[in-house]
């Protein structure tokens, strides 16, 4: 194959790929090898009839769309790499005439990664962030160990918000009792909102062995249409009462959660922990700020074809959250009365904002003449490995050339983003 380069202006790439007849005529022969059994030709088995006896059965040609869809996939990786094109999107092919014993051409025309020259990316000045932690930080990190390490105990008084009762309960739509709206023993937080509104609060006051029935309206936006915007009433009864049992907060409790054996070395030990996350989240904010600066000072066009992949790959990150609760996006965008058009049009700023960013990163990248190791990828793999309890070799193996070229990318995108904090001005 001969690759030739015809012009390359306005992100727009044309070029040929030449190919022999003696190529050409090896592609028909691995495309008939490798189709042969989809052929039927009378007084022979399937699979055994020759080449010439199916071409003079189904044409001559019946071979040339498998041969060239195999030289096509073959030859346009390594076009691009002799070429040195990143491409955008799906190329556009336009092919000379197809014979025996001859060869054809093919002129493509593709969008290619625009050229990105960034400047003034070292010495941009940004304000200084800290975080400090404060002795009511310290204080809310200890409650909330505190508070999940609680036990739940059974009291012999009325319910009050924050009490976890165990109830049946029925609904009824008018005198019929509805679908789903039935449960027996339901442990349910008062003041939670797990319910809806209106619910819970009227369980306050309730003793156990105690039957009550609850007056609610469903909300006019509720999944269910028949129950929407509908009175009804929840025949209740409440068995016992629970609330939380909150250990004391002492040496003795210190003993039981931790390393330490004093209330005072916990408290240290608490404090240096959330000091050290402010400090990571302080640096994060003015590295963030940093990279803002560089892509204010920087304004270029961003590719649709790039946007349009950020949008794709959000809503299939939205969608698989989704499917882990249940849904998916279609049953999302009904529920909400919304479209993929809307849905895609909400989005569409913020993901060329974010594309934007990664062509400056990326250009930064290239300037500086930023590497990415072996090593680099195989502790990130192995971050990965821990993850799903893969060795590093495996997750390679599964992950492919695409997925490393993926982490390749994202740690040369914060070396770049470490770079730019490194050489920042912080007043």
């Amino acid at each position: 194959m001969k690759t030739t380069l015809i012009s390359k202006e306005n992100n727009i790439a044309k070029f040929t790929m030449e190919f022999t007849a003696e190529e050409f005529d090896a592609a028909i022969v691995k495309a008939y090898q490798n189709t042969k059994d989809r052929y039927t030709v009378d007084g022979f088995r399937k699979g055994k009839a020759p080449r010439k006896v199916i071409e003079a059965r189904y044409g001559e040609g019946v071979f040339f769309e498998d041969a060239v869809n195999d030289m096509f996939a073959e030859g346009y990786p390594q076009a691009l790499d002799e070429l040195s094109l990143e491409v955008l999107e799906q190329p556009k092919a336009d092919f000379t005439d197809l014979a025996h014993g001859k060869g054809y051409t093919v002129t493509i025309e593709v969008e290619t990664y625009p050229e990105v020259t960034v400047k003034d990316y070292k010495g941009v000045e940004i304000e200084k962030i800290a975080h400090e932690v404060t002795d009511e930080d310290v204080n809310n990190e200890i409650e909330a160990v505190r508070k999940r390490n609680a036990r739940m105990v059974v009291v012999e008084r009325p319910a009050k918000e924050g009490d976890t009762v165990l109830l049946d309960y029925d609904g009824f739509l008018g005198d019929e009792q509805f679908e789903g709206g039935s449960a027996e023993r339901f442990p349910l937080k008062l003041g939670s909102g797990m319910f809806i509104p209106g619910f819970e609060e009227q369980l306050i006051g309730v003793s156990a062995n105690e039957e009550k029935d609850i007056n609610v309206t469903f909300p006019e936006d509720y999944q269910a249409e028949h129950l929407a915007g509908q009175p009804v009433v929840f025949k209740c009864k409440v068995h016992e009462i629970k609330e939380e049992e909150l250990p004391e907060v002492d040496d003795e409790f210190v003993k039981d959660i931790s390393e330490f054996d004093t209330l005072d070395e916990y408290k240290a030990d608490v404090r240096a922990n959330l000091e050290k996350t402010a400090s990571a989240r302080a640096e994060s904010e003015m590295k963030d700020a940093a990279v803002q600066k560089v892509c204010e000072a920087n304004e270029f066009d961003v590719p649709q074809a790039l946007v349009n992949e950020e949008i794709d790959a959000r809503i299939r990150e939205f969608d698989q959250t989704l499917r882990y609760q249940g849904f998916d996006v279609e049953k999302y965008l009904e529920m909400t009365n919304t479209t993929m058009e809307d849905m895609r049009n909400q989005i569409a700023d913020d993901c060329r904002k974010t594309v934007k960013t990664k062509m400056v990163l990326k250009a930064v990248a290239e300037a500086e003449k930023i590497e990415v190791s072996d090593e680099d990828i195989d502790k990130e793999c192995a971050l990965i490995g821990m993850q799903y309890q893969m060795d590093t070799a495996k997750v390679r193996e599964a992950i492919g050339a695409q997925g490393i070229g993926m982490i390749s990318s994202n740690i040369a995108f914060r070396k770049a983003v470490d770079l730019i904090f490194e050489n920042a001005v912080i007043k």
